[in-house]
């Protein structure tokens, strides 16, 4: 046996048993051999990161950071050596810079950014651009640990004005800089068990299909949650996939033993932001069924939806919001993200009614840190948890991080056109316009869409454009992992199959974010072949059966 067959039965056998990443690695793997006997290249489809970045917030992060060199240069300068930043006088020297510099990339935006801070925000000048040097130095801990204030102040701006958190509430919300979503996951996970919000064995919602690590952590030893599935199971008249969630689905969350609610909205795999009606049914269950509901929600892709409203706007007082910036602006190397809590909310409340055991034990936790324990709030929490407590006083994303996600959140901010936005989401939808060209199906235009992952159900295909026999036929016949091994083993495209998603067993994930348009056409095109490919072997075997 060949190593390309060795491989191919290597991918079958743990389809379904290992996460559809780890599969990603081995069928690339296959695609590489395919690649080295054919003439087309490898086309990776799988992973969710943009092939585009936010260029000219980077420009200003490094001419700011030229200009915070210069100031170090300026308190002490000894060959490599040099001092740390002096505040006193900095907002001048600053204005002082960009004069002098005047042709330095990104010069006319940072410009604007460190104006905002002055103008609109009424920040002192000095301590606003002081923060901003000392933090992308980097020679001191983050302080507060949880984030820089002023940093966290203009991050909030960005998320009020990106995921609707601008209703007009009384409160505020309190924001943990954290590297990126999945550590923001990992904190609030461990978190929840380590306050005892939640126990092992307690259960909790997932609304599904869902990013996979959401499905794999509650079933953890640490964790052993009882998980119920509230699965987007609304179609169309004619069958098709919204991608949507029934009644009967959202009513499940009406038992009040469920505790907590984890969801991604936008979805991922499907990309598809929850509509109005869901969440005035799920804003109902809160208030008359399930008021202590804790719900998680992970709003990564919400900048590709037109006039996006994260849960966070309607349900403030029940939700995290956790926010990655890779996405948007092309950073999944930077490891940016967020986690925002309302000022009130039911995860302090939950702590203040807890028992004195719980109590107790809380205070034996977090007694190092403070002298009344009982009352840090549960984001703070999150903060001490995230360095085990012991190492609270290290806590915090790296300064440097926190300076270039200000600058981001900055950038857009003052992008009052909405330029950028228009063109990131004009590529998502240019692309999957192009991938479906090339399958030959018609593109159903969806409001919710954010078009970021294209989920394609090949029974779903089968059945509308063939019929109920074919389907049996294929389900028959082969395995789900089948067509994403020939995808990779002839053309050396790379997909996701949607099942580790928890979405429909026969269905794959295109990410439209990471290869060029070009390239899209080539994944429709060849898929279609594949789809074809198919067909064909279903009427052989139809025609040997009538001549039988």
């Amino acid at each position: 046996m060949d190593n390309f067959s060795i491989q191919r039965k290597e991918i079958e056998e743990v389809y379904g048993k290992i996460s559809p990443f780890e599969l990603k690695d081995k069928l690339i793997n296959l695609a590489e051999e395919s690649k080295k006997r054919g003439t087309h290249s490898l086309l990776d489809a799988g992973r969710g990161n943009p092939n585009w970045i936010a260029a000219t917030p980077r420009e200003a992060f490094f001419t700011f950071g030229q200009f915070a060199v210069s100031e170090s240069r300026r308190v002490w300068n000894d060959c490599d050596l040099a001092g740390m930043p002096n505040k006193e006088g900095i907002a001048k020297r600053f204005i002082d810079f960009t004069k002098k510099h005047k042709d330095a990339p990104g010069i006319e935006l940072l410009s604007k950014m460190i104006n905002y801070g002055v103008t609109v925000k009424r920040f002192d000048p000095d301590k606003w651009i002081y923060e901003l040097v000392d933090g992308i130095i980097g020679d001191n801990y983050p302080h507060p640990d949880r984030m820089l204030r002023h940093v966290e102040n203009v991050v909030n701006d960005y998320l009020i004005q990106e995921l609707c958190y601008n209703e007009p509430l009384e409160g505020k919300f309190k924001t943990f800089a954290v590297e990126g979503a999945t550590a923001a996951m990992c904190y609030i996970f461990d978190s929840l068990i380590a306050n005892n919000i939640l126990s092992k064995g307690d259960k909790i919602a997932l609304m599904a299909p869902i990013f996979t690590p959401y499905l794999e952590i509650p079933h953890l030893p640490r964790y052993n949650f009882e998980v119920i599935k509230i699965m987007a199971d609304e179609t169309t008249e004619d069958g098709r996939h919204t991608w949507q969630y029934s009644f009967k689905e959202i009513e499940k969350i009406s038992d009040p033993s469920i505790k907590a609610l984890f969801i991604v909205n936008p979805s991922n795999p499907a990309s598809v932001a929850m509509k109005p009606e869901t969440v005035k049914q799920l804003k109902n269950i809160v208030e008359n069924n399930n008021p202590n509901l804790m719900i998680i929600s992970d709003d990564v892709y919400s900048t590709f939806v037109d006039d996006f409203r994260s849960l966070m706007a309607d349900l403030p007082y029940n939700t995290i919001g956790v926010y990655s910036f890779s996405k948007y602006f092309g950073v999944t190397g930077w490891r940016l993200g967020t986690i925002a809590i309302y000022e009130d909310n039911v995860f302090d409340k939950l702590l203040r009614e807890q028992d004195d055991d719980k109590k107790e034990r809380a205070r034996r936790r977090y007694s190092g840190i403070s002298t009344d324990p009982d009352n840090i709030t549960f984001i703070d929490r999150i903060v001490a948890d995230s360095r085990q407590v012991a190492l609270n006083h290290t806590a915090g994303l790296s300064t440097p991080q926190q300076v270039q996600m200000a600058f981001f959140s900055l950038f857009a901010i003052i992008d009052k056109e909405n330029r950028y936005k228009e063109l990131t989401k004009s590529i998502c939808r240019q692309r999957k316009k192009l991938l479906f060209d090339g399958l030959g199906l018609s593109l159903q235009k969806d409001p919710f869409d954010a078009a970021y992952y294209a989920q394609f159900d090949l029974l779903e295909w089968a059945n509308q454009n063939y019929n109920e026999e074919f389907v049996e036929y294929l389900q028959e016949n082969y395995k789900p992992v089948d067509i994403l091994i020939r995808l990779a083993e002839q053309s050396s495209i790379v997909l996701l199959g949607g099942s580790g998603f928890d979405g429909p067993e026969w269905s794959i994930r295109i990410s439209l974010a990471n290869l060029n348009n070009e390239s899209y056409s080539k994944v429709g095109q060849v898929l279609r072949k594949v789809l074809g490919e198919y067909v064909k072997e279903w009427k052989g075997y139809r025609g040997k059966k009538v001549l039988q």
